[in-house]
Formats: structure tokens, C-alpha cells, sequence
């Protein structure tokens, strides 16, 4: 199979996708779907998450131009207590984050969950802060999960917070499948 040439981004913005609603890697999904349109390589790195059983990622292993990278545990991370192994897993997934935006091989970046990782004390702020203030200006730059750090949102061009007004969960609905995973 022939490697496309990466279209140059003439610049590449920053993107938080935030709050406590549903919808942050569902937009980000949609951005990737978008720029697969323009024929826009791109890279989805899941902090977090290791399912094959997301629909995102049973569908992505079928789009040419997005590749899709899952750096955690198949199981929930207790905030305050996560594993050693749940630590360097998230490292792990960041250190690729790092040379994916530096690296020229991709238009758009998204780092799905990676706002929950740094929340949870897996990854430093230090390091998205220079990830951020390194990344290349041909790539395109998406962070999402909830409670994103002030001072990322101070470097994003967009910052969209997603609120949670009404959730079926709160009325005991479990996840369903094809909806929220």
C-alpha cells in the first residue's frame, strides 16, 4: 500500500473539548471523520482506554487516513489511586502524543481523554504544556475529557465545554452500546 503525502496545515490551532456532558470524543470523532474528507492523515490516541468493543475503534481500523492508538487498561481508574502500570501506560501514550505533533506524519492530532489523565495525576501539566507549545505548525491539535486545566485552556485557540443538562445515567440507564461506547 502507497503512503499518501501529508498535506501541509498552513496553521494548526489547538482544540479542547470539555465539561461534564456527553459529546467530547463524539466531536472529536467528527473533526477526524472531516478531515479524513480532505484526505487529512490522522491520529487518535485514547488515554484511558484499551476496548476493542468502542465503536469508534471497531470502525477506525477500517479509514485509511486515521490511525488509533488505546494507552490504558481495559478496567476504570479510581481517581487518587491509580496504578503504577495505569501511570505508565499514560506516559506511554503521551510520549507518542509528543513525537505524533512534532513528527510531521499527521495533520490532525487528537488526544482523547487526556485531559481526564492529567486530572487523574497520570501524566504531568508540565509535559502537555510543552507538548502544546512544541507541536508543530502544519498539525491540528484536539484535547478532550472533562476538566480540562486552566492553563491548557489559556493556550487553545477553541475551547468548547460540553454541559451535562439532562443524562439518562441519572435515571439508571447503564451505557448502551452504539451510544456511549
Amino acid at each position: 500500500m502507497m503512503v499518501k503525502m501529508v498535506k501541509k496545515v498552513k496553521k494548526g490551532l489547538v482544540h479542547i473539548y470539555t465539561g461534564a456532558g456527553k459529546g467530547k470524543t463524539t466531536a472529536a470523532l467528527g473533526l477526524a471523520i472531516r478531515a479524513c474528507g480532505h484526505d487529512w492523515r490522522t491520529l487518535i490516541i485514547q488515554f484511558m482506554k484499551c476496548h476493542s468493543d468502542y465503536g469508534e475503534a471497531k470502525v477506525i481500523n477500517h479509514i485509511a487516513n486515521i490511525d488509533l492508538i488505546q494507552t490504558g487498561l481495559p478496567n476504570f481508574i479510581q481517581k487518587g489511586n491509580p496504578s503504577d502500570e495505569d501511570i505508565r501506560l499514560a506516559e506511554e501514550g503521551l510520549v507518542k502524543a509528543q513525537q505524533a505533533v512534532q513528527g510531521g506524519q499527521y495533520n490532525l492530532v487528537i488526544l482523547d481523554e487526556i485531559n481526564v489523565a492529567l486530572d487523574f495525576g497520570l501524566i504531568q501539566l508540565n509535559d502537555v504544556i510543552q507538548l502544546i507549545q512544541k507541536k508543530a505548525d502544519s498539525v491540528e491539535l484536539v484535547l478532550t475529557g472533562r476538566n480540562a486545566h486552566p492553563e491548557l485552556i489559556k493556550l487553545a485557540d477553541y475551547v468548547s465545554e460540553i454541559l451535562n443538562i439532562k443524562h439518562p445515567y441519572h435515571q439508571g440507564t447503564k451505557n448502551r452500546l452504539g451510544i456511549e461506547y
